[in-house]
């Protein structure tokens, strides 16, 4: 069968990479056309559109980037036209796939929604376009059967993916004294420094985190690189400070670190995950906060903190993401007391995201739905 696969940001690659492999397991003879990255691209062929030129995270940037956005749209419109797809499946990244649902299901295919949009935090009415426009839907979050369930929608829960892709990486990885010989770091515990995925999100967010340096010299500060961001960009803020920096090597900067400063989004929960205690971090543009504190419904930005429905993680948002508040909360969890709390919380948390699996779960669901007509 013929699978077409969008995701439009480096966790959607990630993730889709992984289903991609999990359906050529299950249907020998699938054939992809992919919208992602090149984890995507490492399973399924090269991309038609690479999520580089997608990475627009906010109301002003999109604004900002209108003719990139409209030129995506043209490009994956006409895309699955000519391939005519058994599926479409999309995955996360809402501002563009669920415009792309509705040009899909008008045109007759069927759409698949892997990791679903996250409306219970800021637009419940899209579950209209949901039921409307999307075939099968497939989650992530627990808590998100219950949601979806209120709105009479079945969904199904797979577990969360980012146990496969550490569960997968984990055996590899090095320990504390490979991992800093490889990458020239000295003997001092590892504060990992998690910046973003997207360059105005680094822009925002780097500056202030570097400030800890001089806070805390006990430890070393370790910058995680974003796969669609180059060097020479993190360069601009790290020339001549103590700061160091890796690529290709998130997992293992976490599995080695001691705590971690993390800009909101997948890394806060790839965190937990490995124990590492944490501040989450996030600064948008001020028109986009404005308008997102409009029409936000949920008490926590961190998928820690939503999961477990309390604040287990700190988040430092706008105004309160400041060198002060900053070094109080890296104080804190640094200290045992502190840590012990969080770990134990992160232990919880492991507990109610199940098992490793949900990729295969996934295309096994996808594959089943398509053969069964």
């Amino acid at each position: 069968m013929k699978y077409f696969i969008i995701a439009g940001e480096a966790s959607g690659d990630l993730h889709g990479s992984n289903l991609i492999k999990e359906i050529s397991r299950v249907d020998q003879e699938a054939e992809f056309c992919l919208v992602g990255g090149d984890l995507m691209s490492g399973q399924g062929g090269e991309p038609v559109l690479h999520y580089r030129k997608m990475a627009f995270m906010g109301i002003w940037e999109v604004v900002k980037h209108i003719g990139q956005v409209f030129s995506n749209f043209r490009i994956c419109k006409k895309a699955i036209c000519d391939f005519q797809p058994d599926a479409v499946i999309l995955i996360d990244y809402p501002g563009f796939n669920l415009r792309m649902a509705r040009f899909a299901k008008k045109k007759g295919f069927r759409v698949i929604y892997y990791i679903s949009p996250k409306l219970w935090a800021w637009n419940s009415r899209r579950v209209k376009k949901i039921k409307k426009y999307v075939d099968q839907m497939l989650v992530i979050l627990p808590f998100e059967v219950g949601f979806y369930q209120q709105f009479g929608y079945h969904v199904d829960y797979v577990g969360n993916p980012l146990l496969d892709a550490i569960e997968q990486k984990r055996p590899g990885l090095q320990g504390f004294n490979s991992f800093i010989t490889r990458n020239n770091l000295d003997s001092k515990p590892v504060i990992a420094v998690l910046p973003g995925s997207r360059k105005h999100e680094i822009a925002s967010s780097l500056p202030v985190m570097m400030k800890m340096q001089d806070h805390f010299p006990q430890y070393q500060f370790v910058v995680a690189g974003a796969p669609a961001v180059e060097k020479e960009y993190y360069d601009t803020f790290l020339a001549g400070s103590g700061f160091r920096f890796v690529t290709g090597q998130t997992y293992e900067l976490l599995a080695n670190s001691f705590a971690a400063l993390v800009n909101s989004g997948t890394a806060a929960l790839e965190a937990a995950i490995f124990l590492v205690p944490q501040v989450v971090c996030y600064k948008v543009a001020p028109v986009s906060a404005f308008l997102i504190r409009m029409v936000i419904r949920v008490p926590y930005v961190s998928l820690v903190n939503l999961i477990m429905n309390e604040r287990v993680v700190t988040e430092l948002l706008q105004d309160d993401f400041n060198e002060k508040n900053l070094k109080d909360e890296l104080a804190r969890i640094t200290q045992e007391e502190g840590r012990r709390e969080v770990v134990r919380k992160y232990r919880e948390l492991r507990d109610m995201l199940g098992k490793e699996g949900a990729s295969g779960r996934a295309a096994d669901l996808i594959y089943h739905s398509l053969t069964r007509g």
